[in-house]
């Protein structure tokens, strides 16, 4: 068996619905495969033509895997970073070596469609939101947002201290200070 530390960024399809499961820890673990294939335009004949595929096998741990589980499905774009390792395997006389990454992050491919985020929130950060008319709505900044787009020079679009004089929203969420 050859461990490495190489890191190595894939791109290509998920194989299957990934499976998750806990190590005896209690840590949350998530496998799936991913198929990458390289093609390229052929002019003569005006058509693309499919490359080699090449499939890994790929683990994400804790929240990442909680994520990945809720976010992830059969056929889904995504770009995996992680590191590399190659495992040597023998079953019913047959040899092989899988190529299998330990994910360090995974994305869907924006390439190839779009995608929406949403924060979990964190342990002490948690807690119920309000409930009736006086909850603000999903996709309403709250007063932490303000705060936190402040220090980082940026403030809402569309807010008291935009320049939009009418104080209408925009399709952008956010303007530079």
């Amino acid at each position: 068996m050859s461990i490495t530390n190489d890191v190595l960024t894939i791109a290509g399809n998920i194989g299957n619905d990934p499976t998750g499961n806990e190590t005896r820890s209690g840590k949350a673990v998530i496998n799936f495969r991913v198929a990458t294939s390289s093609g390229y335009f052929d002019q003569r004949t005006g058509a693309w033509v499919d490359g080699v595929t090449n499939w890994y096998a790929v683990s994400a741990f804790g929240k990442l895997a909680e994520h990945a589980k809720a976010s992830l499905h059969r056929g889904d774009p995504v770009i995996v970073v992680g590191r590399l390792r190659q495992k040597e395997w023998e079953a019913n006389g047959k040899k092989g070596i899988d190529i299998e990454l330990t994910a360090d992050a995974i994305g869907h491919d924006l390439r190839r469609g779009t995608s929406a985020f949403v924060r979990r929130p964190r342990p002490e950060q948690a807690s119920v939101p309000p409930a009736g008319d006086d909850a603000p709505a999903f996709d309403e900044p709250t007063a932490a947002d303000h705060e936190a787009w402040a220090d980082a020079g940026l403030r809402p679009a569309g807010g008291s201290d935009s320049d939009d004089p009418a104080g209408e929203s925009r399709d952008d969420a956010l303007t530079f200070a």
